[in-house]
Formats: structure tokens, C-alpha cells, sequence
């Protein structure tokens, strides 16, 4: 199981290995497959646009897909939409990583990291109806693996992202690329699990997320909290949420803790150890999965604000 999304008010899309199919959760549970032999890395749905984002294929290419055809595959009731294709590929890129959906004003701006670059891209509302290329910064040193966009006192706009290094800033307007942490105490490579901009700070405070801690930093590289965010064991998954808390999913349990402080609000432990990735979240629930190679995976979803964990 590699993703899942909510596209309707109860329902889920669910992206595997080997397609994308939709769980009907409203009635008795039945899965309706849409898209067949089609791997999905990463998708979100945006309601308001229409459409479904995702990085899939062999190529891990950057599709958008539109909810009115997926829609259509299981009703068939628009003769017109059937006849339409379904999809649109944003650019002409290959070796998609990882992209973040960012919303300044009216704008949604699509930011994308590639092997060796950055992209961002900007929504075009009707007659276009699609992404269209905004911004590119090529030849990266560090190779991006986690991106993000920030907007600096609702003026300035700020790529942030994560590599094998440490974390580093795109000035969007300039172009200058520059360091914001690095873990120099570590002497091998890190993975970069999460960049979180942090509220109520006019876009330039930030918790970073890395092996099994965290760092408060603001987009000019500077630290802004003496704390350091330490996880009881290292996580496979981070994920900020909407209760102003961040979520760590390690293989013997689930760390909840404030986003401000660090300090730990809540564990959850598992019965077996287990390797668990974050979904999405939606309203007052918060899915994740179990990450097995070659296996089948589980679904589960905790309910915000009780000690419930259910799973189908």
C-alpha cells in the first residue's frame, strides 16, 4: 500500500503498487478499481480544482487525473466524460521524488523536487484548467528528496527542502540557494523525514524532521528554539496535523507530540513491531498503513482526540 486519500466525505482512493481503486466506506466496503497495472508513489485530491494529483507510473511522472472521470468509471452515467481523456501529464518530467500542494491567496502553486532540480509550477484556472510551468532551479548540489513552499510575511517566496545533507532554501525570486541546517553531529547521510512551517510565524519559522529528531529553525538558517524534538525510537514516517501536533509512526509505537515544544502528548504502543506510513487526514481522523514489501498491507485510522485505533 503506498497512498490513500479521501475524495469524497466517506469514501477513500486508494494508490498501490499495481493500480488505483476507490473503498466505498458508506455501504458495505466494497473497492471499485479504476486504473489497473499503474504504480502510485505519491497523490492528493484537490475537490476544488476537479482533480486528482499523483507521481505514478514507471517513470514516476507527475499525472493529474480528473475526479469527473474517475468518477464516471464507476457510475457511468456521463456519456460525454466517458468519450474525454481522463488525464494530463504536467510537463514533460520524469524521475518525479516528492511534490507539495501549497495555497497562497487564490493561488495553488504545485513545487516539485527531481533528481537534480526543483520546479514550481502554478495553477491556471479555465480556459486552461491545468499546472503551468512558474519557476525552475536546475543543478541543485544537494539532491532533493522532501520539498516544500513557504511565503515570508505574505510577500516572499521560499522553496524548502530536504536532501541526504540537510535542509536548504530556494529564494524564488533570486534563485540564491542556501543551507538552513545541518546536522554536522552526523557523519553519515540522514533521511529527511518532514519540513514543517510552523503557524503564526508569517511563514518563516519551521520545525525540521530528520533520522529521529527535530530542529526549530527559521528560513535564513538561524535556530530559534534551544529544544531539540526527540523521538523514542527512529520513525518511518512524520507527519504534521491539523490539531497543531506532529505525528511519528516508529515500528514499536506512535509518538504524539506538540508541534511548539516538542514534549510528548501521547503514545500509542503496537502489539507487534511493525513499519507504518502516513496517509492522510481528514476531519477528525488520521490514516496510516503498514508497509510490507511484497505482502499485503493494512489500513488503519485513529480517531484525534481518543486512544481508539481501528483498522480495515
Amino acid at each position: 500500500m503506498l497512498n490513500i486519500l479521501m475524495c469524497q466525505r466517506v469514501n477513500l482512493l486508494v494508490g498501490t503498487e499495481s493500480g488505483l481503486m476507490l473503498l466505498d466506506r458508506s455501504g458495505q466496503g466494497k473497492v471499485y478499481p479504476l486504473i489497473n497495472r499503474r504504480r502510485f508513489q505519491q497523490m492528493d485530491v484537490l475537490e476544488g480544482l476537479n482533480v486528482l494529483v499523483t507521481i505514478s507510473g514507471k517513470k514516476n511522472k507527475l499525472r493529474v487525473y480528473y475526479l469527473s472521470w474517475l468518477r464516471n468509471k464507476i457510475l457511468h452515467n456521463d456519456p460525454e466524460v466517458e468519450k474525454k481523456q481522463g488525464w494530463t501529464t504536467v510537463g514533460d518530467l520524469e524521475g518525479c521524488v516528492h511534490y507539495k500542494v501549497v495555497k497562497y491567496e487564490r493561488i495553488k502553486f504545485l513545487v516539485l523536487a527531481l533528481k537534480n532540480s526543483v520546479e514550481v509550477y502554478a495553477w491556471a484556472p479555465k480556459p486552461y484548467h491545468k499546472f503551468m510551468a512558474f519557476k525552475s532551479f536546475g543543478e541543485l548540489v544537494h539532491k532533493p528528496l522532501l520539498v516544500d513552499l513557504t511565503v515570508e510575511e505574505g510577500q516572499r517566496l521560499k522553496v524548502i527542502y530536504g536532501s541526504c545533507s540537510g535542509f536548504h532554501a530556494v529564494d524564488v525570486d533570486s534563485g540564491a540557494v542556501y543551507d538552513i541546517y545541518l546536522p554536522t553531529h552526523i557523519q553519515t547521510s540522514i533521511q529527511p523525514h518532514a519540513i514543517i512551517i510552523l503557524p503564526n510565524t508569517d511563514g518563516i519559522e519551521l520545525l525540521v524532521c530528520y533520522e529521529d529528531e527535530g530542529v526549530y529553525v527559521n528560513t535564513y538558517g538561524r535556530i530559534t528554539k534551544d529544544v531539540v524534538l526527540q523521538w523514542g525510537e527512529m520513525p518511518t514516517s512524520v507527519a504534521y496535523i491539523r490539531s497543531n501536533q506532529i505525528m511519528g509512526w516508529g515500528e514499536k509505537a506512535i509518538e504524539i507530540r506538540s508541534v511548539e515544544t516538542g514534549h510528548l502528548d501521547g503514545v500509542f504502543m503496537h502489539k507487534r513491531a511493525q513499519r507504518l506510513k502516513f496517509l492522510c487526514e481528514r476531519n477528525d481522523k488520521v490514516f496510516f498503513a503498514s508497509v510490507r514489501s511484497g505482502g499485503s498491507s493494512q489500513v488503519y485510522f485513529m480517531t484525534l482526540g481518543r486512544t481508539s485505533l481501528l483498522s480495515w
